[in-house]
């Protein structure tokens, strides 16, 4: 189905009415999704805090596999972020075909690579999770929630990787409801595996596995069923190295991301162990559980304007990705305003979501006012990095991926501890440096490029937007 035919029913139409509005019919459901999907682990972290003599240690257990489940969320993010914005590209210039065809290496690379992470995963997982700072009192708990999570990572990489090729057709509700099949599970199924059947930490992994199960049954059955424009067909599912180079060129700056934050966390981790002990790795996995719940609507509005600024890039309508730009800029940095004022006045409220420990709340509350100090700028770097994915522009996005976590704050989170007496408070330091500079420069180095690469309204939007700038 071409774009010039009739729309279906739930799906909107990039090429008209106003820019803001588009951008929020597909990222409303994106955020309601994506604050299902955290869900998934935020119900996991609420039960497993309460569970009855061991809570502290189990919450911190599942902290430990957070760099892990990083890792492995990071392929669906190279293949389906990398694949969706060229699908919606190929649909503002009308080729439904080539779009299809993008769509079936994406799904044949997300079989491949979800397959290998957990015969690799299942074998490993033991060094790893002691790389990644588990002691003894803590491993069982991280090996009982990781093994489970292993088993059932196909039914992950599916779901997270073929949802945003559901996204880019327009189809923001459909997109929304991948994910409120597993999130409704999982709440469901969670108190009933840890406590009524007595499962504990093994029930919220297994909780989770068979939530996910669902999510990419629903996925499955939409992208090969009649409604989808793009159809997930056996004849497009070839792998051809020009095409997969393509993808790999745009999702690598989503994949590097996700890599970063598997190597921060597993840093903050380590380095936290050593500074402070069990506690404050208990304290990051809060933290990074806060973090997640106040980034989600800044990343669900900005990941949610990459297919509407991808398809008006392809029709050559540059005004209004010019106004999209104006749109998240202004939204992204009065959200993160209003919210670094919530988490300044009220930390003990957020971090009590998750746990009642005494010694927790002592050591989290002055934790997380550094932590999330400078969380303004970290919105700039959301709106900048994601115009650079939406518009092709590769190397930038590769580049900025890896300015924020790998190049700022996983050496700040080593270094700041050993000076001017900072100890552990020097782990959490790191963040609100990084979100400053890396805000900043990539916002800047944005509005720069877009000015060149827009300057010109006539412009047709190249044919191989994934070679370096």
């Amino acid at each position: 189905m071409s774009l010039h035919q009739a729309m279906r029913p739930h799906q909107t139409d990039f090429s008209t009415g106003s820019v803001s509005r588009n951008i929020l019919d597909v990222a409303l459901p994106m955020i309601v999704a994506q604050l299902l999907n955290l869900l998934y682990h935020i119900v996991d972290r609420i039960y497993i805090g309460r569970i009855p003599g061991s809570g502290m240690l189990a919450l911190t257990g599942v902290g430990l596999c957070f760099p892990a489940i990083s890792f492995i969320a990071a392929f669906p993010q190279l293949f389906g972020v990398g694949g969706s914005p060229l699908c919606a590209m190929q649909r503002g210039k009308g080729d439904d075909r080539e779009a299809e065809r993008i769509m079936g290496t994406a799904f044949s690379m997300l079989l491949i690579t979800g397959a290998l992470l957990t015969a690799l995963g299942l074998v490993f997982h033991r060094p790893i999770l002691y790389m990644l700072g588990a002691s003894d009192d803590t491993f069982p708990f991280a090996n009982d929630y990781l093994a489970i999570y292993l088993c059932g990572n196909v039914f992950v990489t599916i779901a997270l990787g073929m949802n945003p090729f559901i996204n880019c057709q327009g189809f923001g509700r459909t997109g929304m409801m991948t994910v409120l099949f597993g999130a409704v599970s999982n709440i469901v199924l969670d108190p009933v595996f840890i406590f009524t059947f007595h499962m504990g930490i093994r029930g919220a992994a297994l909780a989770t596995v068979l939530s996910q199960f669902l999510s990419a049954l629903w996925v499955l059955k939409f992208l090969t069923g009649g409604q989808a424009v793009l159809k997930l067909r056996f004849a497009s599912m070839s792998i051809q190295w020009k095409r997969l180079k393509k993808i790999l060129a745009l999702g690598s700056s989503t994949f590097l991301m996700g890599m970063t934050t598997t190597l921060v966390q597993g840093v903050c981790n380590v380095t936290a162990q050593i500074y402070g002990g069990d506690l404050y790795v208990g304290v990051m996995t809060v933290l990074n559980s806060v973090r997640e719940i106040f980034t989600l609507p800044v990343s669900g509005l900005t990941n949610g304007a990459i297919p509407v600024i991808s398809f008006n890039y392809g029709a050559g309508a540059f005004h209004r990705i010019r106004s999209a730009i104006r749109f998240l800029s202004i939204t992204g940095i009065g959200y993160t305003a209003l919210a670094w004022l919530a988490l300044f006045f009220f930390p003990g409220l957020f971090i009590r979501i998750f746990t009642n420990d005494a010694a927790l709340l002592s050591a989290g509350i002055p934790a997380l006012r550094i932590y999330f100090f400078g969380f303004i700028m970290m919105s700039l770097h959301f709106v900048g990095q994601q115009i650079f994915v939406a518009l092709g522009r590769a190397w930038h996005a590769m580049f900025f991926s890896l300015l924020r976590k790998a190049i700022i704050v996983a050496p700040l989170t080593v270094l700041l501890p050993k000076l001017w007496g900072l100890g552990v408070d020097g782990v959490f330091w790191a963040e609100p440096v990084s979100n400053v500079v890396s805000g900043i420069f990539c916002f800047a180095t944005m509005l720069h490029a877009v000015a060149i690469q827009l300057k010109d309204p006539g412009q047709p939007a190249p044919s191989t937007p994934n070679t370096p700038d």
